[in-house]
């Protein structure tokens, strides 16, 4: 048998505690904390529920700039895929830039 082991769920909506729980994820190998759920987030979450947790993230103070260990932000990360503009579009209306600027 091959396939998913979980059919593919359209349509379903996730409560904001459920959004928020991602801010409580923690890295087990030094990440930042900060870089750590901001990717999380962005590999688990469509656009619109990405969208809203960025406000959470925001609101708790978090450093949406936050490098990982290669280096790069969030941006920079999510900037590399082909088809991530509505998250691009998120991210830069919180203010994440990449790496390069905020090194600069």
């Amino acid at each position: 048998m091959s396939g998913p082991s979980q059919p593919k769920v359209e349509g379903e909506q996730w409560s904001d505690d459920r959004i928020r729980g991602f801010l409580s994820l923690y890295p087990l190998d030094g990440t930042n904390p900060d870089y750590h759920v901001l990717l999380q987030a962005y590999q688990h979450m469509v656009p619109e529920f990405f969208s809203r947790f960025l406000v959470f993230f925001s609101e708790s103070g978090r450093d949406i700039n936050a490098l990982s260990p290669d280096n790069e932000t969030i941006h920079d990360r999510v900037g590399s895929h082909r088809r991530s503009q509505a998250y691009m579009q998120a991210l830069e209306k919180h203010g994440a830039k990449p790496a390069a600027e905020i090194n600069a």
